[in-house]
C-alpha cells in the first residue's frame, strides 16, 4: 500500500528535524546562550555582529541553501569560531533546539512580507512564533524585528502587542547596526523592539 500524503510529509519533516539536531548537537554543546538571527540572508548583518561582540555565540537561519553557503563564506573568511549558519526555518529550529539552551537576543531583518493576504499565514511574526521563541528566550531577551513593508510592521506591532509573552518597548532602535542587502534596497524601514516579559 502507497503511504499517504500527510504521512510522507511527516516522515520528510521528522528526517529534516533529525539532521538538524545532529547538526546543533554539533554546533550548540552544553548550556548555551547566543544571538539567533532567523532569515540571515547572505551573512551581513550577524558575520559584523559576531566580529564585533567575539565573546557572544551566534547562530543564523536561512531557508535557502545558496544564502546560508554565501554566508557560511563570509564566516571562513573571517575566521568567526563564535558564528554558525546552519540550513532550516524557525519552526523546525525551535522544535529541536536544546531545551538547556537559551536566546541571548533575536533578530528578524527584512523577512518575506508575503503581501497578498492569502498568504499572510506564512509570515514569520505570528503568534506561534513567538511563543515558542518565547519558551527559549530568559526574561528580558529582546526581540529585534525590521521590515520595509509598513503594513507588515503594523500587523507585526499588534501580533506582538496582544502577545502574553512579549511586550513592546519604547525604543526603536537596535543596538548594533550593521545594514543588510535589503536595507540597502529600501527606501525606508521600520523597527520594533520587544522583551520577553
Amino acid at each position: 500500500m502507497r503511504p499517504s500524503r500527510s504521512s510522507e510529509h511527516t516522515e520528510r519533516v521528522a528526517d529534516r528535524r533529525e539532521q538538524l539536531r545532529a547538526t546543533l548537537r554539533e554546533v550548540i554543546t552544553g548550556p548555551a546562550e547566543f544571538v539567533w538571527e532567523v532569515g540571515c540572508g547572505h551573512g551581513h548583518f550577524l558575520a559584523a555582529y559576531a566580529a564585533s561582540h567575539p565573546k557572544q555565540q551566534c547562530i543564523g537561519i536561512d531557508i535557502s541553501s545558496d544564502r546560508v553557503a554565501r554566508a557560511n563564506r563570509k564566516r571562513e573568511r573571517a575566521r568567526l569560531g563564535n558564528l554558525h549558519f546552519i540550513l532550516a526555518d524557525g519552526e523546525d529550529f525551535l522544535s529541536v533546539m536544546p531545551r538547556e539552551s537559551r536566546f541571548a537576543a533575536i533578530y528578524v531583518l527584512f523577512p518575506d512580507p508575503w503581501p497578498k493576504r492569502r498568504h499572510h499565514k506564512n509570515r514569520i511574526i505570528r503568534p506561534e512564533f513567538l511563543t515558542a521563541a518565547a519558551a527559549a528566550a530568559k526574561k528580558g531577551t529582546r526581540l529585534f524585528f525590521r521590515t520595509d513593508h509598513e503594513g507588515y510592521f503594523l500587523e507585526g506591532k499588534s501580533v506582538i502587542g496582544a502577545h502574553g509573552d512579549w511586550s513592546l518597548a519604547d525604543i526603536d532602535l537596535m543596538p548594533f547596526e550593521e545594514p543588510t542587502v535589503f536595507q540597502k534596497r529600501a527606501a525606508r524601514h521600520f523597527t520594533l523592539v520587544a522583551t520577553r516579559r
